[in-house]
């Protein structure tokens, strides 16, 4: 990983880890997979931090261009997915 995650200073110490580990959970889909309980219990916390659909977009398309890895895509494949499911991209 030769990339830097996408934050703002506005955020807590704990915010940020929180949104880190949101965006490394989209890492671990595309490199292993997760279970799907487990990835929306991490991005509900995300959401909290980054309520606006606007800023969610800018921070995961930054994400995207610099990473390769689509958090719309994943999201997409976890919301369609019922629980329990592990998710994975191709």
């Amino acid at each position: 990983m030769n990339y830097s995650y996408p934050f703002s200073y506005d955020w807590s110490t704990q915010e940020i880890i929180d949104v880190i580990k949101f965006f490394e959970a989209i890492e671990t889909v595309y490199e292993k997979g997760m279970e799907r309980e487990k990835l929306m219990n991490i991005y509900r916390r995300f959401k909290e931090i980054v309520p606006s659909k606007s800023e969610e977009k800018r921070l995961c398309d930054e994400f995207e261009q610099a990473s390769g890895y689509s958090s719309y895509r994943v999201m997409k494949k976890a919301k369609e997915a019922g629980n329990g499911d592990w998710i994975k991209m191709e």
